[in-house]
């Protein structure tokens, strides 16, 4: 009689931690979906498009990722860009993306487009905004994964662009749920765009802003007490105020912090150093997201587990908290926040 195989040895703590890290039921709230490009799709969008490529191969331009700062990013960023062209080419960038999220079990995603890196090359707003959404529609019928759009302004360019691109996108406005700032933040405050977020909580949509990156905590302030945000990007360097971080935990007002995006730019000089357990001992509402996911290294659970891992005072608790802080500042309706964290409290039971 052949013998009884043994049963197969219990998984390591961390092996355990990682397991419940990917398992764990998620949402994404600060994704740029230009950031998702991955250099093989560059390279198959080109093709299809006609679009030369300063680089001759997929690996000459992965090599190229290497950025000492946010606006060496954005120089490679917006060039790859470039080959977004037609509304197919943006459904295929958005469910190249999806794809990867439903796999690190995202159930909710509140995605970033930024609308100006386009139209200002001649493509149509409709192209942008059709495609995106045509991907979001598939997503929840063939990945069960709910995920909206949110139009960003990028902050170097005037408040009158901003406008500009507000009104464009206004015929579509059943496509997206809300407006963000994004690009380069040092030298642009978020006062620079005060009318342009009032115009839009006119016209019912959510505000968020990036924040306190590589901008100090008064640009934080800013984007609370001028724009009237309802969610912070970044919002690392808060912990440079104690009086902001009391008034951040006081509103639970959410941060979207990306770790591998703020070591890939410099803001901390390692994973090691990362300030997210002093957020989470904070009591702030810290969420952790991917950022520009093909450009920094990893996706939404790569962004977990090198945190985790690099940040011993990180655990099963504050595994438990970054997920329910992520659905607690979703944009979603009261009932998908309940249902989610159902499911995040069943997969913390069965682990």
């Amino acid at each position: 009689m052949p013998a009884t195989a043994a049963p197969a040895a219990d998984p390591t703590p961390r092996a355990a931690l990682h397991r419940l890290l990917r398992r764990m039921p998620k949402a994404e709230l600060h994704i740029h979906i230009e950031g998702s490009l991955e250099p093989e799709l560059i390279f198959a969008l080109a093709a299809r498009n006609g679009v030369p490529l300063a680089y001759p191969s997929v690996q000459a331009l992965r090599a190229a990722y290497a950025f000492s700062d946010l606006q060496s990013f954005l120089d490679i960023y917006y060039a790859g860009a470039s080959v977004l062209q037609t509304e197919a080419d943006f459904h295929d960038l958005a469910w190249a993306y999806l794809e990867r999220a439903a796999a690190d079990r995202v159930v909710h995603a509140e995605i970033f487009f930024d609308p100006q890196t386009h139209t200002d090359r001649g493509v149509p707003m409709a192209a942008v905004i059709t495609g995106l959404a045509r991907a979001c529609r598939r997503a929840e019928a063939e990945l069960g994964l709910s995920a909206r759009l949110i139009l960003c302004f990028l902050r170097h360019l005037s408040e009158e662009a901003a406008f500009a691109t507000l009104e464009a996108a206004l015929p579509l406005r059943e496509h997206f749920i809300g407006v963000g700032l994004d690009s380069s933040e040092r030298g642009h405050p978020p006062e620079k765009f005060e009318r342009v977020f009032a115009r839009a909580r006119e016209l019912g949509l959510h505000g968020v802003a990036h924040a306190g990156e590589e901008g100090p905590p008064a640009y934080i302030e800013s984007a609370l007490d001028r724009l009237q945000v309802e969610r912070i990007d970044h919002g690392v360097r808060c912990l440079e105020s104690p009086a902001l971080v009391q008034r951040l935990a006081a509103r639970r007002m959410p941060l979207t912090v990306c770790p591998l995006s703020n070591v890939k730019l410099c803001v901390f000089g390692s994973m090691a150093e990362h300030n997210l357990p002093a957020l989470l001992a904070a009591g702030l509402c810290a969420t952790v997201n991917s950022d520009d996911p093909a450009y920094f290294g990893g996706y939404l659970n790569d962004n977990l587990v090198a945190a985790f891992d690099a940040l011993p005072q990180l655990g099963r608790d504050q595994a438990y908290a970054l997920a329910k802080n992520s659905f607690e500042a979703s944009f979603a309706t009261a009932a998908d926040r309940a249902r989610w964290t159902a499911q995040l409290d069943a997969a913390f039971a069965a682990e």
